[in-house]
């Protein structure tokens, strides 16, 4: 069995490839040819949670065990630790370890790019990045690897952890900066990422109708990084109707009407919206670590 670092992780999964594995994951999925239960969620005391997550199709099965600490900038250690173990369905053979941090990043941000490829209005930005941590920084990576999106400015609660990614972004060749608040750039952006763990909106509901929102860092019912307002008033769209349900403090909290959300995987084969505001929440779902498993190991 080979254990990847992060770092050899990372080379095996660019986002635009990754993204590829993905729309073919949500088929794969709506065939009934890969299969994943709920994630189960382990209270660990406050707001800690460990997350264990398997799935498998008819070539591989995976399981990563997470664990979540939002106090955990405080420490000087992630917010999410995770490993990704990979194994040959017909044999039981470990294949390999995956970082799943890394993992965990990338395939999210890789679905926020293929939702908005897909989904956005005007996807090439500008853009916002609410939140300064390891999705914030893997969603900046992504657009501008996917979307060559030229334009960002971040907003984060921690000052130091936001200026170091507007640097990050300049060597990435895209014109970032700081700014203190979000409503400052509102009237700018047409891509906005929300990368946070809040249990209250971080983004007011004056947005640009023509926007698409990736909602991503939420992942419980008692957490929601757009208000109510907000939701009511976008094309609605999920990673999974089922997760969503579960999980998307957002949208439950907001008492969405589920006939007005759609699925990405259904979303691949309509329209792309012309305009109107769209939102794209994404909690998760083993699903995606086996699409980034496949394209590490060739599947």
């Amino acid at each position: 069995m080979r254990i990847y670092t992060a770092e050899q992780t990372a080379q095996c999964l660019p986002y635009v490839e990754l993204a590829r594995s993905l729309a073919s994951m949500l088929r794969t999925e709506r065939a009934g040819a890969a299969r994943a239960p709920r994630r189960m969620v382990v209270p660990l005391g406050g707001e800690n949670a460990l997350l264990l997550m398997p799935a498998t199709d008819d070539r591989l099965a995976v399981t990563k065990l997470v664990t979540v600490h939002p106090g955990n900038p405080d420490r000087g250690l992630p917010t999410i630790q995770a490993e990704l173990l990979v194994i040959d369905a017909a044999t039981g053979e470990r294949l390999g370890l995956l970082d799943g941090q890394t993992v965990t990043a990338r395939r999210t941000a890789a679905l926020s790019l293929l939702a908005a490829q897909h989904l956005a209005p005007r996807p090439a930005g500008p853009m916002l990045i609410i939140g300064a941590g390891a999705q914030a920084r893997a969603h900046l990576e992504a657009f501008r690897e996917g979307l060559r999106v030229a334009e960002a400015y971040i907003a984060s609660r921690t000052p130091m952890r936001a200026e170091a990614l507007a640097e990050y972004g300049q060597c990435l060749g895209v014109r970032t900066r700081v700014v203190d608040h979000p409503t400052e750039i509102l009237d700018q952006v047409t891509v906005i990422i929300t990368a946070t763990t809040s249990s209250t909106p971080v983004l007011p509901e004056t947005v640009r109708q023509d926007a698409f929102i990736a909602a991503v860092g939420a992942f419980r019912l008692d957490m929601a990084e757009l208000p109510a307002a907000l939701i009511h008033r976008a094309r609605l769209y999920v990673d999974t109707l089922d997760g969503a349900r579960a999980e998307a403090g957002d949208l439950i909290q907001a008492n969405v009407d589920w006939r007005r959300v759609t699925s990405l995987g259904e979303a691949l084969d309509e329209p792309r919206p012309l305009q109107g505001l769209v939102v794209f929440k994404s909690v998760g779902h083993a699903l995606w670590d086996l699409a980034a498993a496949r394209l590490v190991f060739g599947t």
